[in-house]
């Protein structure tokens, strides 16, 4: 028996608790590894909203840069054109910089692949540390966050969603297989 559910796993209070913790690991991050003056990359959209309030919260000076990476998906032919695209930008110079990249939920690391093929148009980064707010299995490629605020117990059928931008809510839906044992 297949049930559809779709369920608030987290509310707007609770994720911005999580992304001060976010916050406090990547300035540890940067502080570990000697970074001065990094800049930020959001992904549209869910990352942006992430991006958003740690930019404020690192006290960033340059801009927010944002990543519509649509086009630079390796499935874009398969799933047609997002009807939602938006455009890139990125608001500073890439070369020899190094870059925090956001996005909301990482599964496969496919999102992240294709982001940082786009950065890398821009110019080539000195490094890029990687932050998502949610982190889940599934990873098709080696791919992994440098800074995780979560890692949920998600069943394989289940997917998790940013939503927002105000109020910010983390929904799980999918489909729950109830078995009965014979």
């Amino acid at each position: 028996m297949n049930n559809s559910s779709n369920r608030i796993f987290m509310q707007h209070d609770a994720i911005l608790d999580l992304i001060q913790g976010m916050a406090r690991l990547t300035e540890r991050h940067l502080q570990d590894r000697e970074i001065e003056a990094p800049v930020m990359i959001g992904i549209h959209t869910g990352g942006v909203w992430v991006a958003e309030r740690l930019h404020a919260l690192l006290h960033i000076g340059q801009p927010l840069g944002q990543l519509d990476i649509s086009f630079y998906r390796d499935d874009f032919t398969r799933i047609g054109m997002n009807p939602q695209v938006k455009p890139s930008s990125i608001p500073f110079a890439v070369d020899d910089r190094h870059i925090i990249l956001v996005d909301d939920v990482i599964q496969s690391g496919r999102t992240i692949r294709a982001a940082m093929n786009e950065i890398f148009d821009f110019g080539r980064p000195a490094s890029i540390t990687l932050v998502t707010l949610i982190e889940r299995s599934g990873r098709e490629l080696p791919i992994q966050p440098d800074i995780i605020g979560l890692e949920p117990p998600l069943a394989d059928e289940e997917h998790i969603r940013l939503q927002g931008p105000e109020p910010l809510n983390l929904a799980i839906n999918g489909s729950r297989v109830n078995r009965e044992k014979t």
